[in-house]
């Protein structure tokens, strides 16, 4: 899938505090060296709940776990048919998770770099030293005359590690037969060997308070200048200052600067009455936390019976956002303040129609309200450390695999999400495949239609995009 240029990539690496730093210079005084994720580049960190995923994975499949205890691990979301989570281990991408829905079930992809980290016990192959060069320094494919031995496990389309006698990783990639034919081959591909960007690792353990303290200028400075941008926009708008609090990281930043700007304001938070109990939670905990007046509304009613007329909302007909969040919060706000000025957690990061965004514009279908994004220019890892940073009460969905909020149905999830879900949440998503079944049934629909996910687009042009972060 072609990769999509959101704006620079400030991912660097301190090789001595072995954790991430936004900037060529890591408060150590140390230089730090960028990090090659793929574009976006908008990593995030690796909670337990993504690192336990991950060695099941990676140990399921290769008999050995990727991430060592102790070692800060990032994730980065790349274009994909579903989901792909390249991973970052001691300053280089050492490999990716991809979700496959037809299967549904996650599949390694390793880099040659993961083999610093791990060695494997199942899906290997040995080849002979003489087709090391070529194979490590050429990209080649190992073929049949170079092949010493291979895993018994090794099945056609397996990824597999290539090693030589001596155990040294000289490559990774695709088997193209299984272990019974390769031993019977005498010539032809046995691996078709996968070229990445070579990066080297340096291993070591790190807490992400010290991450913290690597970035504490690179954290000073956006603070600062997000705080000036929240101070200047009140002094040029006289409506009442709000923040659209949504349950998310990226509101929950916004919510933090507008306070060490302005102080305290009233939230404001679109119940679509499909939110999971979390964010229900996290709300009343941030409230509580800062002394906040929260003004709530709820139009879940009209969500179901414009379901029963239209079917379930889709990628490109967000219907839901209109009629839950984006019309009930105009009421809301014209009869409390009659027009107020919304701080809001946009991100140029998160998508390129919010890089093409204004930092202070308004929204056609709420026009009682003045939007304006403080942290325009953050990447989620200024969002994660800033909220580290602050210690503030960050959604307890984050840590079981999710990487953003929203309602538990949302139809621009992908698929791996909603497999998430069902883990986590079984008796939401059975609320939710009940009503799909019926629409599916009332409209005799494909029998695969809710497990292929096709409910999630109608077909139409036009993708709608919620303001609410």
């Amino acid at each position: 899938m072609p990769r999509i240029y959101l704006g620079d990539i400030p991912l660097h690496w301190c090789d001595s505090c072995h954790v991430p730093v936004l900037s060529g210079v890591c408060n150590c005084g140390g230089p730090t060296r960028p990090v090659a994720v793929t574009p976006p580049g908008d990593a995030r960190p690796a909670f337990p709940d993504d690192i336990d995923r991950i060695n099941r994975i990676f140990s399921d499949h290769f008999g050995a776990r990727l991430i060592p205890e102790g070692h800060i691990a990032l994730l980065n979301k790349v274009p994909a048919d579903d989901r792909m989570d390249e991973i970052v281990l001691g300053g280089a991408v050492v490999g990716a998770i991809r979700y496959l829905p037809g299967e549904r079930h996650w599949e390694p992809l390793p880099r040659r770099a993961a083999a610093a980290y791990m060695r494997p016990s199942r899906r290997y192959v040995i080849v002979d030293d003489g087709a090391v060069p070529s194979i490590r320094d050429e990209g080649a494919s190992v073929l049949a005359p170079g092949l010493i031995s291979i895993d018994p496990a090794v099945a056609a389309g397996d990824e597999v590690f290539i090693l030589t006698a001596s155990g040294e990783c000289v490559g990774v990639g695709r088997a193209k037969v299984d272990a019974t034919t390769a031993d019977a081959m005498e010539r032809g591909v046995v691996v078709r060997t996968r070229r990445n960007l070579e990066a080297t690792p340096i291993p070591g353990e790190a807490t992400w308070e010290e991450a913290v303290r690597a970035n504490e200028l690179v954290l000073a400075n956006y603070e600062a200048a997000s705080i000036r941008f929240v101070r200047e926009v009140t002094e040029e708008d006289h409506r009442t200052p709000t923040v659209s609090y949504s349950g998310g990281k990226d509101s929950l930043a916004t919510l933090l600067i507008v306070l060490k700007a302005i102080g305290a304001v009233p939230i404001l938070f679109a119940d679509t009455g499909l939110e999971f109990p979390e964010t229900y939670e996290n709300v009343d905990v941030v409230a509580r936390r800062y002394g906040l007046e929260v003004f709530s509304v709820c139009d879940e009613e009209t969500f179901w019976e414009t379901f029963e007329d239209n079917g379930p909302p889709a990628v490109d007909n967000r219907w839901c956002c209109r009629i839950c969040k984006l019309h009930p919060v105009g009421r809301l706000i014209e009869e409390n303040w009659g027009e107020c000025l919304s701080f809001i957690g946009q991100r140029k990061y998160e998508s390129v129609r919010r890089m093409r965004s204004r930092r202070v514009w308004r929204n056609p279908h709420v026009p009682q309200q003045v939007s304006a994004a403080p942290i325009q220019q953050w990447t989620a890892m200024h969002v994660w450390l800033y909220i580290f940073r602050e210690k503030a009460p960050y959604n307890r969905l984050y840590e079981r695999g999710l990487d953003r909020i929203g309602c538990f149905m949302c139809p621009s999830s992908d698929l791996s999400t909603f497999a998430i879900i069902g883990e986590t949440h079984p008796e939401l998503m059975e609320i939710w495949h009940e009503k799909l079944a019926r629409w599916q049934e009332k409209q005799g629909l494909d029998p695969d239609w809710i497990e292929s996910g096709l409910w999630r687009r109608h077909g139409n042009s036009d993708e709608e995009e919620d303001s609410y972060n």
